[in-house]
């Protein structure tokens, strides 16, 4: 029988993974919790201590523990330590899916990244937009600033093709083209 796995590349290792060009440098982000949280977000913010409205796209995360808006009723919720609310239904009106192993986080810099974000997406980056969900390098992702850095998540089962985009966005980038 034909093994189909041998047209699929090999996923890097992600906790040593690093593209490093010049003036763009790409790495992952391991090691933080995340959080779908759906519901009412209000309840959500009163119990959890995190604010309800979350950054959009290219908007500007801040701090050990935020979160970005996915939808009207939807939040990804990111923090360096697990956060006390139990995931599951909450009587509140609010419900919490722990998918830390589900998304693989990058994080981008450096002064090639305007560059980076146009091969990536049509959307203007100067333009923070009320949700962070969009399409980039053709695959739905969570986009957000965190600090100076471009933080993107995407689906674990994305990640190596991204990744891939990745290193051919910052070769094109560091030589200009």
């Amino acid at each position: 029988m034909r093994d189909l796995a041998e047209k699929w590349p090999i996923a890097p290792d992600w906790p040593a993974a690093m593209i490093t060009t010049p003036g763009l440098a790409v790495r992952t982000v391991t090691g933080l919790d995340q959080m779908l949280v759906s519901g009412d977000l209000d309840a959500w913010a009163r119990l959890s201590g995190v604010k309800a409205e979350g950054v959009g796209a290219f908007g500007a995360a801040q701090g050990e523990r935020y979160a970005a808006r996915l939808a009207r009723d939807r939040l990804l919720v990111v923090s360096n330590a697990p956060l006390a609310i139990a995931a599951g239904w909450h009587k509140e009106g609010f419900a919490v899916t722990e998918i830390s192993t589900g998304l693989q986080l990058f994080e981008i810099e450096g002064v090639g990244l305007d560059a980076f974000i146009a091969r990536g997406t049509t959307i203007d980056p100067r333009q923070s937009s009320a949700s962070a969900t969009l399409s980039f390098a053709g695959v739905s992702a969570i986009v957000y600033r965190h600090g100076s850095k471009l933080r993107i998540h995407v689906d674990r089962g994305l990640a190596a093709y991204l990744w891939t985009w990745m290193e051919q966005a910052a070769g094109h980038v560091a030589a200009g083209s």
